[in-house]
């Protein structure tokens, strides 16, 4: 073949080639970015650093269940606190949450769990009235109540959601309108202001990047 045909079959091979490589890549179903981690590194051995995991808990739920560390293996989480005679950030937090509840309704692995700062108010009955004020129909939405300082050093040492220093005693008191996000391995990748709309939209795309990223690494283990 001479030089002219040769050239002529470069000009087909080079965009079957081009072609060929888009269609694997867009295939790959890579996440467009992967959510950054939140809290201290620890070292461990080697030099290696593991992120800040949220430690063991055990609450009762609004069905009167005990709620682990163990219900949340496996699942995306999202989490936050509240009270249910609040009147002022806790009624759109909690109409906020049902955006996500509803978004992701037919996902088993996406959790919510929404904890009460009042307990001695907000019983297992009271917590259930709640749910059902807000359309939960499942568990996949879980109100949680129990010890006060165990909630209360959830959400400053677990969650990260409260920097007020407080030992959870009788004139302790949580107030926040942040929810965070949190992974499969009870990693912290992300945080919102349950306030703001677009916040939590932002928090929905993120949930479905963080499924994006498990379902690639899954791929490619």
């Amino acid at each position: 073949m001479n030089s002219k045909g040769n050239y002529y079959w470069l000009l087909l091979i080079i965009p079957l080639a081009f072609v060929g490589w888009y269609f694997f890549n867009k295939n790959e179903q890579k996440p467009l970015r992967n959510l950054p981690y939140y809290g201290q590194k620890n070292s461990i051995k080697n030099g290696d650093t593991s992120y800040h995991t949220v430690k063991p808990f055990m609450f009762i739920n609004q069905h009167g269940e005990k709620v682990t560390e163990e219900t949340v293996k496996g699942k995306i989480y999202v989490t936050d606190f509240f009270f249910t005679t609040c009147q002022s950030i806790c009624p759109i937090m909690s109409s906020e949450l049902e955006r996500v509840y509803k978004t992701f309704s037919t996902n088993k692995d996406i959790l919510i769990l929404s904890h009460t700062v009042s307990p001695e108010e907000d019983s297992v009955n009271v917590l259930m009235d709640y749910a059902k004020l807000h359309g939960v129909k499942d568990k996949r939405w879980l109100f949680l109540t129990g010890e006060k300082k165990h909630l209360y050093d959830m959400a400053r040492t677990g969650y990260l959601l409260n920097a007020e220093e407080g030992n959870g005693d009788e004139n302790d008191f949580i107030h926040t309108q942040n929810f965070a996000l949190v992974d499969k391995e009870r990693h912290l990748r992300g945080f919102y202001d349950g306030t703001d709309s677009l916040d939590v939209s932002r928090l929905i795309t993120d949930i479905k990047l963080l499924l994006e990223e498990y379902a690639y690494n899954e791929k490619h283990k």
